[in-house]
């Protein structure tokens, strides 16, 4: 699912509960949540979201690697990756499961 088909799908829920919002605030408070959440990850911050899942900052070490054309031995340095770990509720969601 793209960003712009999850603001459509919400924009259509509220549609349906006759709410008095329109496509740019959602669209406004979709990109604001993700900003915010980028932010707080790049900061190093964890970010839950309860029944969702949860994000977090992971760090590699640096290591010898290699470069599978050549195949000499590269050094690759320390990265920051994000991890996702998802909450129960959405986990029992996608095993279709009911909690």
């Amino acid at each position: 699912m793209t960003r712009a088909e999850l603001i459509e799908k919400l924009y259509d829920r509220l549609l349906e509960r006759r709410s008095p919002l329109t496509m740019h605030d959602v669209d406004a408070g979709v990109r604001d949540i993700l900003d915010v959440l980028g932010e707080s990850l790049a900061r190093g911050m964890r970010a839950e979201i309860r029944g969702f899942g949860t994000f977090t900052v992971s760090v590699r070490s640096p290591r010898v690697g290699r470069n599978p054309r050549s195949g000499e031995t590269v050094m690759v340095g320390e990265k920051r990756v994000t991890h996702f770990k998802p909450g129960k509720d959405l986990r029992a969601g996608v095993d279709g499961r009911t909690a």
